[in-house]
């Protein structure tokens, strides 16, 4: 089995055969003319370090870059992305700040979310301002850039020792938008314990309830659930059992197994059935979860130090230049 991952003219070729692998890079340079680069070191910017637990991927030099361009290399390191409880605001009464560099920082900052799901959510809120850019906002992306000069070569470890169990995480922040009240869902898919799809996005109408933020966030992940299953079906991943997805909302549980319909629930009807089918067809199975626990919380809202390194170390993040 060969897979090749292609973006432009940036080709990474791997399979379980290295015979084979030759002979597609043989053809290739015969119709394209390719350069080999070897090992796989660096790929868009990511790195790609070797070590006795498997591959760190990570955008050190990235980070470093983005520090020394805006100035901030030897500024003062912060212990977390954002301020924990922060609700950031349009800031109307704040002075305007340069609208051009603040859009260039976030811009470089929403490339590193590549690697760095720990400034997901404090990137996502500050991307809503760029229009308008004013001082809080700035102060907040400078935050961030402190966070990044105390962590600059974290990444994630995908495991050589890791299994193919598929696992999910969702989770939402009733009315968090300040200005607009709609709730944010965030959710992780784990592969082996290593995270390899998250996201972070406002939702497109205002909740009614917490049941109902968080079921909408559980529909969310129940879709990149489904298309993820299929992808890894074609990389011959063949994954039998049902996905967990673990939510610390009793009520969007219980909506999601019981097959009868409430009058409640019939502002997220779609949502509602469009869940249920999946549990029924057992691709998907609702789990419990305590709030401590809930790993999707990092793309939810702000943390404090001590949850902030408890729940990375729970998705397989390292950071090879710490110091020991």
């Amino acid at each position: 089995m060969i897979v090749i991952l292609i973006y432009v003219d940036d080709v990474i070729i791997t399979g379980n055969c290295l015979a084979k692998i030759e002979e597609v890079k043989k053809k290739l340079d015969k119709n394209f003319s390719i350069k080999d680069l070897g090992v796989l070191k660096y790929f868009l910017g990511i790195e790609v370090a070797r070590t006795k637990e498997g591959l760190v991927l990570s955008q050190r030099k990235y980070t470093l870059d983005i520090l020394e361009d805006s100035g901030k290399i030897g500024c003062k390191p912060s212990s977390t992305p954002i301020e924990q409880g922060l609700k950031v605001d349009k800031g109307e009464e704040n002075e305007r700040v340069d609208a051009s560099q603040y859009r260039r920082l976030v811009g470089r900052l929403l490339y590193l979310q590549a690697t760095r799901p720990d400034i997901t959510y404090s990137v996502n809120i500050l991307s809503q301002f760029v229009a308008d850019p004013r001082s809080n906002h700035l102060e907040a992306v400078n935050r961030i850039l402190g966070y990044l000069k105390a962590t600059p070569g974290q990444g994630i470890l995908l495991s050589r020792t890791g299994d193919s169990t598929l696992s999910a995480y969702c989770d939402s922040d009733w009315l968090g938008c300040p200005y607009t009240r709609r709730s944010r869902t965030g959710y992780f898919l784990l592969l082996g314990g290593t995270p390899i799809s998250w996201r972070t996005k406002k939702q497109f109408v205002v909740s009614r309830s917490s049941a109902e933020a968080e079921y909408r966030a559980m529909a969310t992940t129940v879709s990149e659930i489904i298309w993820v299953r299929w992808l890894l079906s074609e990389l011959r991943v063949h994954i039998t059992s049902p996905t967990p997805l673990f939510c610390d909302n009793q009520a969007a549980r219980h909506i999601a197994n019981n097959p009868v319909y409430h009058e409640r629930t019939k502002h997220v009807e779609m949502d509602c059935f469009f869940v249920r089918e999946r549990v029924e067809s057992k691709e998907i199975i609702p789990m419990n979860i305590s709030s401590k626990m809930q790993i999707a919380d990092l793309l939810t809202k702000g943390l404090s130090r001590q949850q902030l390194v408890f729940l990375l170390g729970k998705i397989s993040m390292t950071n090879l230049h710490a110091s020991s």
